[in-house]
């Protein structure tokens, strides 16, 4: 029999969110550098990035915004369900598959984009750079939390009013993911194509 280093389930909750608050404030440091490196490249290079910008597919970029948004929707019902005691397998389902969804339009956009990307010379290289470098980190960071949603929804007989901390916790991944898209979103498609 094994013991766990917690005497109640409140102890369970409150250390996994602890966890994930812990792990979040890291990532916000990975992605960083990454931040202040396009901040850096858009001041020196204002008119290559203006450039950049106009060839970004606005359209397949607000439509993955939106489908985004809907998924962190889905997420949060998910967990609002999961904390009532009801059934959650289609909210998480429904999240997993959005989430699939946006890496699939994305997908095709970096194929549209990569002839474009690999001729850039000079600052619009780098624009394209750091577009492949934040959105790809992202993307990755959206199979990862796909998995997971996955992953719960095909346990889901397990989570009720008394342990949905799983889910809680893998919401509260899933909306960094989301807010981390809602700052690049603007960054790559609209600033500069509304500031020229």
């Amino acid at each position: 029999m094994t013991t766990s280093p917690f005497a109640s389930a409140l102890e369970r909750r409150e250390a996994a969110t602890l966890g994930i608050w812990a792990f979040l404030a890291t990532e916000v440091l990975f992605f960083g550098p990454l931040f202040f490196g396009y901040v850096h490249a858009r001041l020196a290079q204002p008119d290559a990035f203006a450039s950049g910008s106009h060839h970004m597919h606005i359209v397949l970029g607000t439509l993955n915004t939106a489908i985004l948004m809907t998924s962190s929707l889905t997420m949060a019902l998910a967990v609002r369900s999961a904390k009532e005691g009801k059934a959650i397998r289609a909210w998480l389902v429904a999240t997993a598959l959005l989430g699939l969804a946006f890496l699939g339009i994305k997908a095709l956009e970096y194929v549209s984009e990569w002839p474009e990307a690999v001729q850039a010379r000079g600052g619009e290289a780098r624009f394209y750079f750091l577009y492949y470098a934040m959105t790809g980190l992202h993307a990755l960071h959206l199979v990862i939390g796909s998995a997971v949603v996955g992953w719960l929804a095909w346990q889901a007989k397990r989570f009720g009013a008394s342990r949905y901390t799983p889910v809680e916790v893998a919401g509260l991944y899933w909306h960094f993911v989301d807010v981390v898209w809602v700052f690049l979103y603007p960054m790559f498609y609209l600033l500069e194509r509304y500031s020229a």
